[in-house]
């Protein structure tokens, strides 16, 4: 369980910053087509939502007596279902500004080390009560980081559209 939430950790996190490291700092702030975020707006809405896993993880947590991955069937079919489309919460939309490429990919690293550290070393069968995602509830602390993988790999993917559009 451990290791593969690891890996899958490192590999997205990693390929979201990979592919955020190919834009330039002013393609970073380009708006592709109308309507969309730039690089800059995915990466920061992937760092809002990201932070502050870990007083999520340590405010009021309890063993519940469902199983620890029961709502990651749910999670997989929400995120990684790039035909639907969503709007984001007010709290983790990106603000519409300027944004510095640098201080964008040191925020994922921290982000991607906190990760591997609760990965590593909290109980992820404990459920977060203090925190719900609308429309699916409580999570436990392994269907949150894997949340957390899942969000990041669907806006991967609008990254690297955006990516696209923008070089050419």
């Amino acid at each position: 369980m451990k290791t593969e939430l690891k890996q899958d950790i490192t590999t997205t996190i990693g390929q979201f910053y990979d592919t955020l490291s190919l834009f330039t700092q002013n393609e970073v702030n380009q708006v592709p087509f109308e309507g969309s975020w730039t690089g800059g707006q995915v990466a920061r809405h992937i760092i809002k939502s990201t932070s502050g896993l870990r007083q999520v993880c340590e405010a009021n947590t309890q063993k519940l007596p469902a199983n620890y991955d029961e709502k990651i069937p749910l999670i997989k079919e929400i995120f990684l279902n790039f035909s639907t489309k969503y709007n984001s919460p007010d709290f983790i939309y990106p603000e519409d500004r300027e944004y510095d490429k640098t201080e964008l990919l040191s925020s994922l690293q921290r982000i991607e080390k906190e990760m591997q550290d609760i990965a590593e070393n909290y109980d992820l069968t404990l459920t977060c009560m203090d925190f719900e995602i609308p429309g699916i509830g409580n999570l436990t602390i392994y269907e949150l980081l894997n949340f957390c993988v899942m969000h990041s790999k669907r806006h991967l993917n609008q990254l690297q559209n955006v990516y696209n559009v923008v070089k050419n």
